[in-house]
């Protein structure tokens, strides 16, 4: 089975690196950045993978309504539930997977 554990955990960035919300994952090796538009749809801006560099996403694929609201829910949390995030991560991985290099995807089990 794939990697399950993927540790999400909030983060920031340097103000160079805009965005609206920030994660990490396996082990401070992934950072994922997303955006929020005005009607609370969450999307994929950035992603970067240690050995890998940064994939800057240039479509705008959203989440659905309802995972984006699952998303903010999660990410306001103090404690992100693990399950929840992996879901919702994977499913904007794979609206913009054409972006995103399925090496470094397939190292870090995100693809």
């Amino acid at each position: 089975m794939a990697n399950t554990n993927f540790s999400f955990f909030k983060t920031s960035m340097p103000k160079t690196r805009k965005a609206d919300f920030y994660l990490g994952c396996c082990d401070s090796s992934v950072f994922i950045d997303f955006n929020k538009t005005v009607d609370n749809l969450i999307y994929l801006c950035r992603i970067s993978f240690d050995g890998y560099g940064c994939c800057n996403i240039k479509g705008v694929n959203y989440l659905s309504s309802t995972l984006s609201s699952q998303f903010l829910a999660e990410i306001s949390k103090p404690e992100i539930d693990q399950d929840t995030m992996a879901m919702v991560v994977k499913e904007l991985i794979g609206l913009n997977k054409k972006e995103i290099w399925a090496d470094a995807l397939q190292t870090y089990q995100l693809g």
